[in-house]
């Protein structure tokens, strides 16, 4: 049972999630701090008002705390575009250079349209069932 569990542990895709959780945790402080400590701020700055948590309306005796939601959707949109242009615009350009100098290879295989059975691409009559292929 201790083997298993020792294999379990030490697959590759087990490992790999543990090594995604640590990284993304870190990388989450980054991202929480870059926009609590500097796009926040800066909204500060052009809006006026870096806290919106004090805005609220009553009804009834219940008190409506519209302004702490406004903050978590600005934190969640400051959040997103971080990820967005500083991770994922990135990641699809470093992509886009490495695929620029990739030459699609055209497959040598064609599907017989009357047996479904893989034939070669230069074949005029499929070897399985001997229809006739067009071009």
């Amino acid at each position: 049972m201790l083997k298993d569990f020792k294999k379990f542990i030490l697959r590759g895709n087990v490992v790999d999630l543990a090594v995604a959780v640590v990284i993304g945790a870190a990388f989450g402080v980054v991202v929480t701090s870059l926009v609590k400590d500097m796009l926040t701020p800066l909204i500060a700055a052009i809006i006026g008002k870096p806290d919106f948590s004090d805005l609220s309306f009553t009804i009834n005796n219940s008190r409506f705390l519209y302004g702490d939601f406004i903050n978590a959707i600005v934190a969640f949109l400051s959040i997103a575009a971080v990820v967005f242009f500083f991770v994922i615009q990135p990641i699809n350009k470093l992509q886009s250079f490495s695929n620029r100098n990739k030459v699609d290879v055209e497959p040598d295989t064609q599907e017989c349209p009357q047996c479904l059975s893989i034939i070669p691409k230069k074949a005029k009559r499929c070897m399985y069932c001997t229809t006739i292929l067009k071009k």
